[in-house]
């Protein structure tokens, strides 16, 4: 049992980290550079590789491959969230300068909700032994489901959660900076940045009910699956800014972590059988989801690169015409 101490360390690191992020690097609201982007994800990695280090040096070999495999795990996820993120941010025509705050605040929307889903449901286990199976089953189910819809898009406009914001809340019908809501006329109205926020928030939410339970096949340890979801989605925006421009390449990856999940959902369906030592799940899970990016990246060519002049974030302040119709508009 993981003293609370450790809890109250790497929440603090956790903390502190986020802080240096938002107050130091991105006090002003900038487009993020692919070097930025590059620089961020080598730190973010090797904080979560560190992390396992120390894992191995305190608790031993076998939670350290736990933590690293449950690491994995989320990291190959995560990607997939960035295909979402794309789509989100795209549909609702976020200038990029604004697109690391709406980012930012979903990270910790996500760490909060996935604290939630991990303390639930190591409860769960803990008091009905049966729900492994149901756990196993559902990711199995989940696997499955995602390789016969290796295409399927996203449809903001269907999220319920999005939709009754847009009937409760009062919102303008353009963004004021990164500002997620503005006074108007002595009223206090939303902005669609927000709009995207919840947008974001939901679609993780979503992300986690897969995510969370696969951690679980690898280890019961609420502070192995803990660290290792947080580790992997802190370093989340990075990455998103890295391969923003590149996921359209990815064509094998969906078909990846369908397998992963497959493979983690059949492993908590005859954990009573038989336990597939951890050091073989992890090279699985390592050759799996190597060989669909490698795979993914001898099938497709390589992007055009960038244009040199990027849109000026203080005149790219409009949104799509179709994308707030329905919202109440601005008050005067």
């Amino acid at each position: 049992m993981v003293q609370w101490w450790a809890w109250a360390a790497i929440i603090g690191f956790i903390l502190a980290m986020l802080a240096v992020d938002l107050l130091v690097f991105h006090r002003r609201p900038h487009e993020v550079t692919t070097r930025e982007a590059a620089t961020w994800s080598v730190v973010w990695i090797s904080l979560g590789l560190a992390f396992g280090g120390l894992v191995w040096a305190w608790l031993g070999g076998q939670a350290a491959g736990e933590y690293y495999a449950g690491y994995l795990i989320e990291k190959s996820l995560s990607v997939d969230n960035i295909f979402v993120f794309v789509m989100l941010l795209t549909y609702f025509a976020v200038p990029r300068a604004y697109q690391h705050n709406v980012l930012f605040w979903g990270v910790i929307g996500a760490l909060v909700f996935r604290a939630i889903f991990i303390a639930a449901g190591a409860a769960l286990l803990d008091q009905f032994h049966w729900t492994l199976y149901l756990f196993g089953a559902f990711l199995v189910f989940t696997g499955i489901k995602m390789a016969r819809h290796n295409d399927a898009e996203v449809h903001p406009e269907r999220n319920p959660v999005l939709r009754a914001l847009r009937r409760v809340m009062p919102m303008t019908t353009e963004y004021h900076g990164q500002h997620f809501f503005v006074r108007k006329a002595g009223r206090r109205l939303a902005t669609p940045l927000f709009a995207v926020l919840v947008a974001v928030e939901t679609t993780d939410i979503i992300f986690a009910v897969d995510s969370i339970p696969a951690i679980f096949a690898i280890t019961r340890d609420p502070f192995l699956v803990f660290t290792s979801n947080a580790f992997a989605i802190l370093g989340l925006r990075a990455l998103y800014f890295l391969l923003e421009g590149m996921v359209g390449r990815f064509i094998y990856l969906k078909i990846g972590l369908a397998a992963v999940l497959v493979f983690v959902g059949t492993k908590m369906l005859i954990t009573d059988l038989y336990k597939i030592p951890i050091w073989a799940s992890l090279a699985t899970i390592i050759a799996i989801i190597g060989g669909a990016v490698l795979l993914s990246l001898r099938a497709t060519p390589a992007p055009d690169p960038p244009d040199t002049d990027p849109p000026d974030p203080d005149t790219d302040r409009g949104v799509r015409d179709d994308t707030y119709h329905d919202l109440p508009q601005e008050v005067t």
